[in-house]
């Protein structure tokens, strides 16, 4: 709960994020393009991009931030900035067989999820 406070995340979407089970599916395009898309019960967002190139994104929690995502090895890292009062935030996503770990930092706050299968 604290990275969702440090992460300047309203109070009535923190209470939603305790018992929110999204369903997180990453693709690649014939254009070569990644698409990222989260499916909660609240909101679904998409966000569609070009590894090392920088795009604008609406976050879950509906700021919008500058983004670019890097690759490294199974790890896709995740980097978003606010001109605003939300924190910049680092989202490392590990590719595993069994699992998909994703680290959320903001303020040196780090939040770790795990992401099994949908089977």
């Amino acid at each position: 709960m604290n990275y969702l406070i440090t992460g300047g995340v309203m109070h009535a979407m923190r209470t939603l994020a305790k018992v929110m089970t999204p369903v997180v599916e990453l693709t690649k395009k014939q254009d070569g393009k990644y698409m990222l898309t989260c499916t909660t019960l609240i909101r679904n967002t998409s966000i569609e991009f070009n590894l090392d190139e920088e795009f604008d994104e609406e976050t879950l929690d509906a700021h919008r931030v500058k983004s670019i995502i890097t690759q490294e090895g199974n790890k896709l890292v995740h980097f978003q900035k606010s001109s605003g009062y939300r924190k910049e935030t680092t989202i490392i996503r590990e590719f595993e067989p069994d699992q998909l770990k994703m680290t959320l930092t903001a303020d040196n706050v780090t939040c770790t999820r795990i992401y099994k299968p949908v089977k």
